[in-house]
């Protein structure tokens, strides 16, 4: 078994997937067949990069340690990197931003590392042997406290020649009501964006704007459960909201599945909704829409991480 995997077109036995969040960093070592082998988390260094980078190299050295070997390293992250510059940019653990994550981490491992944003590395786990395994092209959608997403075509990531193949979250909401527009501030400065809609936070941010109280979306679905009027539209506005930016999406890539994730994934309505309401604004004939849950839940991003050593 080869010791030292870390090129395109060496045999691959063991792969890595490192999950870089902004609270923890997850580790899993995947075999050859996707059955998982070893496993590891820490929390995550807040706002100084060096502990991060530290921090990253102990973890992969730990997971090696309980195999024996040294395997592929892949890392999902949040931002991505610039095909540019090769820096970090757009990370919401701002202490990344600007700097060389993955030539320092490839300086003090001695061989090469593969990264890729959080949300294409959970379209490629759940492409590759997840909800959408077989499918020639799918869309992943991340809908948690952010919003975003990842494309995987013929089993590989699009990034895009700018590196931002499917960032979906910061495109505007589509078709948008006279009540909608100009939309609520995103982070990044627009108004407006799919993430001050579709994600947790714009589900929160709705309520509020109705009730003028802030709670979370788990909260917002326990009083719409109840039969709260008020949470009961919110979910409704909502899952329209989120069917519309879908729908954009399939006039663009056309995916044959739809995988959701984040915490909203979890709501069993979306599944049932999102095709009907999807389906008046996609411009095609053949109305049928495949949207299903992930296979992998909150592993998927860690694995997909690991596929990206996939060739």
């Amino acid at each position: 078994m080869n010791k030292v995997p870390g090129t395109s077109g060496t045999a691959q036995r063991m792969r890595m997937g490192i999950d870089l969040g902004g609270t923890k960093i997850e580790g899993r070592i995947l075999t050859s067949s996707g059955e998982e082998a070893t496993r590891r988390r820490i929390l995550a260094p807040q706002g100084f990069y060096e502990d991060t980078v530290a921090a990253l190299v102990d973890i992969i050295r730990d997971l090696e340690s309980d195999i024996g070997e040294a395997a592929s390293v892949g890392i999902g992250m949040p931002g991505s990197l610039s095909p540019l510059t090769g820096h970090v940019r757009n990370a919401n653990s701002t202490w990344l931003n600007g700097r060389t994550l993955r030539e320092d981490l490839e300086s003090a491992l001695g061989r090469s590392v593969r990264m890729a944003n959080d949300a294409n590395c959970f379209a490629l786990s759940e492409a590759t042997d997840g909800a959408g395994a077989g499918a020639k092209s799918v869309f992943g959608i991340i809908v948690g406290t952010g919003c975003g997403g990842g494309i995987v075509i013929d089993g590989h990531v699009l990034h895009g020649a700018r590196g931002i193949g499917g960032e979906w979250g910061h495109n505007p909401l589509p078709w948008s009501e006279p009540d909608e527009h100009p939309g609520p501030r995103c982070w990044c400065g627009r108004l407006g964006c799919m993430e001050m809609w579709a994600s947790g936070t714009g589900l929160s941010g709705d309520y509020q704007r109705r009730t003028g109280e802030l709670v979370s979306g788990h909260e917002i679905v326990a009083r719409a459960a109840l039969g709260e009027p008020a949470a009961k539209t919110s979910l409704e506005r909502h899952a329209s909201r989120l069917a519309r930016g879908i729908a954009h999406v399939i006039n663009i890539i056309d995916p044959e599945v739809i995988v959701l994730g984040g915490g909203l994934s979890k709501l069993p309505h979306l599944y049932e909704e999102l095709p009907r309401l999807a389906a008046p604004y996609v411009f095609s004939d053949i109305k049928n829409i495949v949207i299903r849950p992930p296979k992998w839940g909150d592993a998927s991003g860690v694995r997909g991480a690991a596929w990206l050593w996939n060739d």
